[in-house]
């Protein structure tokens, strides 16, 4: 199979969807890898880093979408990209379609097959491909969350850890998954007193299990909430429903309730977000403020550290690219239950029910579509 990975160009967005060490693991099986010239720069790889695994070096994006059957990338395709997909084309990403009917709407209308990394599901209901960058969202979401709470850029001016004889900052964090453990993980580890909140109740056993003490797991309702939010210095948004738009658990008339110069960092921003007043901003410019709180809402937030984020994709993502180079997208998806989910639109249809339902579209299977 002939397999392109075209350089990101979302702004700010320094991953690249495919190592090295990943292509050699195609190319040693005799597939053909296509990769954009400085694709991995700022990932760390040159293009001598690639030619020496085999891949064919090509200069421009055009170049790699004309010459390939499968285009493998991290973002969501832009306009640009867009325009170069035709029906015979298969993309294999980040698309997190039901943030964005526009970008559901021309992507389906090219006619190609989209693959969204986040709606692959295992056997036992994980969603194995969005674990990596979720766990490095979840760690970045305490760490820009600690920055912006310090005066200098406009925050509270509280230390998260505190001190011997001041009180440590009150963390809050909006689900239980992947994310939200992550970033209490961390939170805890700084020494903030950490709440998490859920309405999994087997899922909050297990974190109180696991936790430190300065760690409370609280059921997840409004009133709950509400009380939190009085006197959270950091709100962690990190609720998750697979393929789906985030529910806004906090409306704007809620702000209200929360000090002057707390921070929110909604990491559910790439599905529509959590928070009623979040709306993706840039690692360029990440930041505003509504009623006195800060909104750190960056819909690519593993983009600003690439190394580790393209390493810990790559691992994840392989051998899915594989079983699609070795079977074909047809073969993959009808052969593997847990790969069926993936598949978002095929021959214009919506395939996935989440993304379907965001905007009132029509949604057909993914079963009954691929036997059309």
């Amino acid at each position: 199979m002939n397999i392109g990975v075209p350089k990101e160009i979302k702004p700010n967005e320094s991953r690249v969807a495919l190592t090295p060490h990943g292509a050699l693991e195609l190319t040693n099986r005799k597939h053909s890898v296509f990769v954009e010239t400085n694709a991995g720069l700022q990932s760390g790889y040159t293009d001598e880093d690639y030619r020496a695994v085999g891949c064919s070096v090509l200069r421009t994006a055009k170049d790699v979408f004309s010459n390939v059957e499968l285009i493998v990338k991290v973002k969501e395709p832009q306009p640009v990209e867009i325009a170069m997909c035709r029906p015979d084309l298969t993309m294999f990403t980040y698309f997190h379609f039901a943030a964005s009917e526009k970008l559901t709407s021309s992507f389906a209308e090219t006619g190609a097959t989209s693959i969204a990394y986040e709606t692959i599901t295992a056997k036992d209901g994980s969603l194995p491909l969005l674990v990596p960058m979720s766990e490095v969202a979840g760690r970045m979401a305490v760490q820009e969350g600690a920055k912006y709470l310090e005066k200098s850029q406009g925050g509270s001016g509280i230390l998260l850890g505190g001190v011997p004889g001041v009180e440590p900052a009150v963390i809050t964090i909006l689900g239980g998954g992947v994310v939200g453990t992550n970033a209490c993980h961390i939170a805890a580890g700084l020494g903030a007193h950490v709440y998490i909140l859920d309405t999994n109740l087997p899922r909050l056993r297990y974190l109180d299990e696991i936790m430190p003490k300065n760690v409370t797991t609280i059921y997840s309702n409004q009133y709950n909430l509400k009380n939190l939010l009085k006197k959270t210095d950091l709100l962690v948004g990190a609720v998750l429903i697979p393929g789906a738009k985030a529910p806004k658990l906090v409306t704007k008339d809620m702000l209200k309730l929360m000090r002057p110069g707390s921070v929110i960092v909604d990491v559910a921003v790439d599905q529509g977000g959590c928070v009623e007043t979040c709306h993706p901003t840039t690692h360029e410019d990440p930041t505003y403020e509504v009623d006195g709180i800060i909104h750190y809402c960056v819909a690519n937030m593993p983009g600003a550290v690439p190394f580790t984020s393209t390493i810990a994709l790559t691992n994840a993502t392989t051998p899915y690219l594989l079983k699609i180079a070795e079977k074909g997208v047809l073969g993959a998806l009808k052969s593997d239950d847990s790969f069926l989910p993936g598949l978002n639109t095929f021959k214009k249809q919506i395939t996935h029910e989440g993304v379907a339902e965001a905007f009132g579209m029509e949604y057909v299977a993914p079963s009954t579509a691929l036997s059309l």
